[in-house]
């Protein structure tokens, strides 16, 4: 069976090497450096404010076309 999910919102965020994608605590898209091959990661910062009001049972994240959507959590 398919999960399904559902866009929460539009942001065309454009995607970096080298960087992880995340939402975060106050519903905003952030992004970290990665760590790679003995290099430091680190250094969150803020690339799109969304001000989204996450859901319990819902995962967050940022989709292909740089917005954010959410799926129902399975709880196995």
């Amino acid at each position: 069976m398919a999960k399904k999910s559902e866009k929460v919102v539009k942001a065309d965020v454009k995607r970096e090497k080298g960087f992880l994608y995340f939402i975060d605590k106050q519903g905003d898209i952030a992004r970290t450096k990665m760590a790679r091959g003995g290099k430091k990661g680190g250094g969150r910062e803020k690339v799109h404010k969304c001000g989204i009001k996450k859901e319990q049972g819902y995962l967050y994240y940022l989709d292909k076309q740089g917005g954010v959507s959410r799926s129902k959590m399975v709880n196995a």
